[in-house]
């Protein structure tokens, strides 16, 4: 196997991609509900039914994004040129998205479709070519375990400028009250940032290893992948956990601006309180898991959210601001613990697959996991909206009791029952590191074992069943 080792600027540029990726998912994950329901002027179960419905468009853009990379190739490479072609049409995207035309509600509600589709299919167009980028610029896991410590590092400083700059600058009184300009100007710089952090990933960058397309017929993966019991819960704990995260993070500026009765730059400071604590996390997950079994941190810590936000629904009131920081900072601390270890239990959960039917399926796995995580975002966009209504939200108003109890509510108790199932499905997720360095070598003997006896009978090899570094 030829180690490909990649300079310091490859590596923050290929970092800078997914710090362009993330001024999306944190927009969408933190601001998006709160600016279509108080600045565009929303009604929240028009919100919602419009979250659902899009969603739906990545069944299928997701698998046919796949397909046309798979199938095409250029002299940029195979991945980078939607870097260079695509990236401004990314940002106008992102742009439009967060404008408020003076327009009536209905004509408002067809921008909003609009723009929400666009940018959802520009988000997949660029997304599918970056998560697959790595594994074409080195085969050394070593040099992508660092390359993805970077892409960490810059994810998580978009989602701090987004959730720190986009509130206060919204807010400030240079737009004399017209926060809708406040936004658009906000998220403007953003989707410029954006822009930027795409073409720096292209010219950074380069595609080495040749892309190996998956041969087995798709029927037969997915037929593989049903197959696969610890992977099957790794996609019930995606859509649970995504269910849980997005929800309390769409009502944190609700419940920074009623029921904390924050200003904008209070409820900028909350946001990037839980963005702080998530940075924090993955630093202790990984101190954690040299010391402790991965999979109890992974439950525990899921069951222990759970507990914490019952905790900051009966301890904190409207005026305990400061505790309201403090447990805000822990529920977010330590319900991304767990984020290092799923991503890394995919990969584990594709080889027990493997040891289990003798095939290997990693493609469709991590593309699954990645439309579970997109479904949990739809439902809980949805979910948010319709629990808006019920509560009888009206924007930009005193809320009632009964709306501000819904507001604790969703940033509290129910995120944290979502994040107690995912705990309670874990103690069904068996592949510890002990069990793990088993499989492998059960793997790797099957492997070794079906590529000699090919050779002895001189017949040719199915690359898809040869590990690469056997190749």
């Amino acid at each position: 196997m030829v180690s490909h080792k990649l300079t310091r600027l490859e590596k923050i540029g290929f970092g800078a991609g997914d710090m362009a990726v993330n001024v999306v998912i944190s927009s969408m994950m933190l601001i998006i509900t709160f600016f279509y329901t108080d600045v565009f002027g929303l009604k929240p179960s028009d919100m919602a039914l419009m979250f659902l419905l899009v969603r739906v468009l990545d069944a299928v853009s997701d698998p046919l994004m796949g397909m046309v990379t798979d199938r095409y190739t250029s002299r940029w490479g195979r991945y980078r040129p939607y870097f260079l072609f695509l990236s401004v049409p990314f940002g106008i995207s992102v742009f439009l998205t967060f404008s408020t035309p003076d327009v009536d509600y209905n004509a408002k509600l067809v921008w909003a479709y609009s723009t929400y589709i666009f940018v959802t299919l520009m988000f997949t167009a660029v997304t599918i070519p970056y998560i697959s980028l790595i594994g074409v610029m080195t085969a050394d896991p070593k040099e992508k375990l660092s390359a993805n410590g970077y892409r960490l590092f810059f994810a998580k400083v978009a989602a701090f400028l987004v959730t720190i700059i986009v509130p206060w600058m919204a807010g400030a009184d240079y737009w004399e009250g017209n926060i809708a300009a406040g936004y658009q100007t906000a998220m403007g710089l953003m989707a410029g940032l954006a822009v930027v952090m795409f073409l720096f990933c292209f010219f950074t960058t380069t595609e080495r290893l040749e892309h190996e397309v998956e041969e087995k017929p798709l029927k037969e993966q997915i037929s593989l992948l049903f197959k696969n019991d610890q992977w099957l819960i790794l996609c019930s704990v995606c859509v649970l956990g995504t269910i849980g995260y997005v929800v309390r993070g769409s009502v944190a500026l609700y419940y920074a601006k009623y029921y904390l009765g924050g200003d904008a730059g209070l409820q900028s400071m909350f946001l990037s309180t839980g963005v702080g604590a998530a940075i924090l996390a993955m630093v202790a997950s990984t101190w954690i898991t040299k010391r402790y079994c991965k999979v109890k941190l992974f439950r525990f810590s899921q069951m222990a959210v759970g507990l914490l936000s019952a905790a900051m629904y009966f301890l904190v009131g409207p005026q305990d601001v400061i505790l309201a920081f403090i447990l805000f900072f822990l529920i977010s601390f330590v319900v991304d613990l767990h984020a290092p270890i799923f991503w890394s239990a995919i990969a584990e959960a594709v080889d027990y697959g493997e040891s289990k039917t003798g095939k290997r399926v990693a493609g469709l796995a991590f593309g699954g996991i990645s439309f579970c995580q997109k479904a949990g975002m739809g439902i809980a966009g949805a979910l948010v909206g319709w629990l808006l209504t019920y509560f009888d939200y009206e924007a930009s108003t005193q809320q009632t009791e009964f709306t501000l109890l819904g507001i604790v509510l969703m940033l509290t108790v129910i995120p944290g029952f979502f994040h107690f199932l995912v705990g309670w499905l874990m103690g069904r997720y068996k592949i510890t590191d002990d069990q793990y360095q088993q499989l492998s070598a059960v793997v790797q003997a099957k492997r070794n074992a079906v590529i000699n006896e090919r050779k002895a009978k001189g017949e040719s090899i199915d690359p898809t069943d040869i590990p690469a570094e056997l190749k």
